[in-house]
């Protein structure tokens, strides 16, 4: 095999490891995401109980919302929050919500990395150096993140905000949303170094 098709198939080779990569995140059994986190929960104050708060605009998505709640409440309650009773002034109100987003980076973002390919060519008496642009196309790579925001009810003041993303090549976040937060709440109520990364194992 010369040297240029050695390149080309060692980066097809570098593709398949990436995408065995992407893909292990989160099927597997566990999910490693990007966190970052926010604020000053008071010191020795309890989680407490909570509800879900919804903005104007959430309300038009009733089904999608009710999806993200049901996925966050695990990790409340695992940060030691309880759903407040029907009627009963919770402590906290929490906002939920998710961005999907196209993680695609055009190729001359890195011109060392980018796929192509670059050898040597030979032909009869003549030999030299060219730069071949071989091209392949690499599967759609999106960026779905959860956030979280914790409030006083009494005062409304913001107390505590986290976030976490994880790449994957599926568009719907599914169900890594259950696992990203709670990646987003691993460390609560400490905030840290931002963004982190952090490994949640993810439910059988």
């Amino acid at each position: 095999m010369d040297r240029r098709r050695w390149l080309q198939a060692a980066g097809g080779g570098l593709t398949l490891a990436a995408t065995g990569w992407l893909s292990g995140c989160a099927t597997v059994n566990q999910l490693t995401a990007e966190v970052s986190t926010f604020g000053t929960w008071p010191a020795g104050r309890k989680p407490g109980t909570y509800a879900f708060e919804r903005l104007p605009s959430q309300q038009a998505r009733a089904d999608l919302m009710q999806q993200l709640e049901d996925a966050a409440a695990p990790a409340l309650a695992r940060a030691g929050f309880q759903l407040a009773a029907a009627g009963v002034e919770p402590d906290v109100l929490v906002q939920v919500g998710l961005r999907v987003s196209r993680a695609d980076n055009p190729p001359w973002d890195d011109p060392l990395w980018w796929p192509g390919g670059f050898g040597v060519w030979r032909h009869g008496p003549w030999r030299g150096p060219y730069w071949g642009l071989g091209w392949r196309s690499d599967p759609t790579r999106y960026d779905r993140e959860v956030a979280l925001l914790l409030r006083d009810r009494a005062s409304g003041a913001p107390l505590y905000e986290a976030r976490a993303s994880s790449e994957s090549f599926q568009r719907s976040a599914g169900s890594a949303m259950a696992p990203l937060f709670q990646a987003a709440l691993t460390d609560f109520p400490a905030t840290g170094v931002n963004p982190r990364t952090v490994t949640v194992p993810l439910s059988p």
